[in-house]
């Protein structure tokens, strides 16, 4: 081995993006969570290549796969971020202690989320999160009984005010295929159980335009809500970078009315709230807000 391979050492800013390209096999989303562009996110990837001598990814037009080379990096290029980030924070001498209660809808939770709150807990290792999913009623519920320290919620644009506005993005059809609006009838919908306000927005949207609809799938699940839309039982309503990338959004052609714009809230309970949980809420703003600049 000689002696540059053997002192060579990997850029953690590199690291850090191969792992963004992993979970959200998206390179514009891999952006909007670093902040960085999308050929920015390409180029760094070439980098860490070129630096491993592998390939790391397959690429389509929906997404980017993980090689055997990139799963056998990602538990790895994880641990080296999750070592990064504890030394800093106890180089750092953070204090900050407790425990948070989060309550959010379960597919926001799911895309965003994981990433925004990993960060956080790296830098402060004494802080124990406790993650909810839940419809948006019943996350009220919680915050009203006591149960959150704060909550995420889908809220109406323009409707009541229900704290502070956190991401906002359209709202779009999704299906299998544009043959689920072409089997006649009334229009088959894959939808969450009541109260959900995409299920609202979409019967709403239907019955506006005078269309016909059936709820041909119910499931309190995002996965099993998925499952049925790639089985070709219908469509639904999803904000569009929620979209799965082998789902189809459906456009005007489709005959399908538009919709407004799907908004999350973040909202605190009145009254003083501990300050690992005030400490969380400002992370999560501005890492939204962050991700809000990279999109425009």
């Amino acid at each position: 081995m000689s002696e540059r391979a053997r002192f060579e050492t990997l850029d953690l800013d590199l690291v850090r993006t191969f792992v963004a390209i992993a979970e959200t096999q998206n390179f514009t989303r891999a952006g909007e969570r670093l902040g960085l562009t999308q050929s920015a996110v390409s180029l760094q990837l070439r980098r860490l290549e070129g630096r491993l001598g592998a390939t790391l990814f397959t690429r389509d037009p929906r997404r980017v796969v993980l090689t055997a080379d990139g799963e056998g990096l990602l538990p790895q290029a994880r641990r080296l971020l999750r070592l990064n980030d504890e030394i800093i924070a106890g180089l750092r001498g953070d204090d900050l202690a407790g425990e948070v209660r989060l309550g959010a809808p379960e597919d926001f939770a799911t895309l965003y989320l994981p990433e925004i709150l990993g960060a956080f807990v790296r830098a402060h290792p004494q802080v124990a999160m406790t993650v909810t999913c839940d419809l948006t009623l019943r996350l009220l519920e919680g915050l009203r009984d006591g149960a959150f320290d704060m909550v995420l919620v889908k809220r109406e644009p323009l409707g009541p005010d229900m704290g502070v506005r956190v991401w906002r993005e359209p709202l779009v059809w999704v299906a299998a295929d544009a043959a689920v609006m072409t089997s006649g009838g009334r229009i088959p919908l894959v939808l969450a159980p009541s109260p959900c306000v995409y299920r609202k927005r979409a019967i709403a949207a239907l019955e506006a335009t005078g269309l016909a609809w059936r709820a041909a799938y119910t499931s309190p699940s995002l996965a099993g809500q998925q499952a049925a839309l790639r089985a070709g039982l219908g469509a639904t309503v999803l904000p569009r970078d929620m979209a799965p990338p082998d789902l189809v959004i459906l456009g005007e052609e489709s005959g399908l009315p538009p919709l407004a714009d799907a908004e999350i809230a973040l909202m605190r309970p009145r009254g003083a709230i501990p300050a690992a949980a005030e400490q969380l809420a400002e992370h999560v703003l501005q890492a939204m807000d962050r991700r809000t600049q990279a999109r425009v």
